[in-house]
């Protein structure tokens, strides 16, 4: 799922609600999640999953086409690691998941 699907998708569950403000929405979250990951903060979606950021060292890496030692600086990565549900849901037989009403959880 892309993003505007994902603000086509809201916008069509909250008809009370303009495209604009879904979209502002989406934005502000993923906004506030990118600024508290590069102050190095952990983000915690109760049910979803936890966004944290881990430090790579540096070191010594090979350039593919030629073979020469190139080297690479330390650097930070934003990770992400599924919550349990999230987990549970993703791996319920197919059948039962269409079968299974959509909860929402906050």
């Amino acid at each position: 799922m892309t993003k505007s699907e994902l603000i086509a998708e809201l916008s069509a569950a909250n008809p009370h609600l303009t495209g604009r403000d879904v979209e502002l929405i989406v934005a502000t979250i993923f906004n506030e999640i990118t600024v508290a990951l590069s102050r190095g903060e952990r983000v915690e979606l109760r049910g979803f999953g936890a966004f944290t950021v881990k430090r790579r060292d540096a070191r010594t890496g090979r350039n593919p086409r030629t073979g020469e030692a190139v080297p690479v600086d330390e650097k930070a990565v934003p990770f992400f690691k599924a919550g349990k549900e999230l987990r549970e849901r993703v791996n319920r037989p197919k059948v039962a998941a269409r079968a299974a009403p959509a909860r929402a959880s906050g």
